[in-house]
């Protein structure tokens, strides 16, 4: 295996098992990917990230054709349609984590802006965050929606969903999801405190 890839792997495993160990997934309810050349490799359907491994990617081509043995992750368009906006984006996370899908419950957030910037980071990491309404995980219904809302937002918030962020690298990535995961945990409490909408 080139060293290249093997260090995309390696960087990839470690997002995983960080995120399910400090409580920002669980059971098999994320996925990620990452391009590496004229391919994508994505998480295997039904793998967990706490106990990812190497092996647990699968390779897809960039139209979404299986091309190793494992079958890809159910959601694998989004992180398509995300890859197709810019060739800049190198990797795409996709978790469940909680305090996003409480925050997309609150009602009158804007659609392409749904994340309030109570601190400059979310904005200086990622930059705004889009409103995808609900459709059942999975669906064509929410890959439409999805697609066009594309090119509106930096990141995304799926409502009752969870969090769909691109990054230039696999660490962008990781590190605009935390950011995405915090800032809407204080929006959250803020809101829950009746102190700021």
């Amino acid at each position: 295996m080139e060293e290249e890839l093997k260090k995309k792997l390696e960087e990839s495993v470690w997002v995983c098992r960080s995120l399910f160990e400090r409580g920002k997934t669980s059971g098999s309810s994320a996925n990620m990917s990452f391009r590496h050349g004229d391919r994508i490799w994505i998480t295997a359907s039904g793998t967990c990230f706490g106990t990812m491994k190497e092996e647990d990617f699968t390779e897809i081509a960039l139209d979404g054709t299986p091309l190793s043995g494992r079958k890809p992750s159910k959601e694998w368009p989004l992180h398509l349609a995300l890859y197709e906006k810019s060739p800049q984006i190198g990797a795409v996370i996709h978790t469940h984590s909680t305090a996003s899908v409480l925050w997309s419950f609150v009602p009158g957030l804007r659609e392409t802006d749904c994340i309030p910037a109570h601190t400059p980071y979310l904005k200086m990491k990622l930059g705004t965050v889009g409103l995808i309404p609900y459709e059942k995980p999975g669906s064509e219904e929410l890959f439409s929606a999805f697609r066009a809302r594309v090119n509106a937002s930096d990141g995304f918030l799926l409502k009752q969903h969870g969090p769909v962020v691109p990054g230039r690298t696999i660490m962008d990535a990781f590190g605009s999801l935390e950011e995405l995961e915090e800032s809407a945990r204080i929006a959250w409490e803020l809101y829950r405190a009746g102190i700021l909408a």
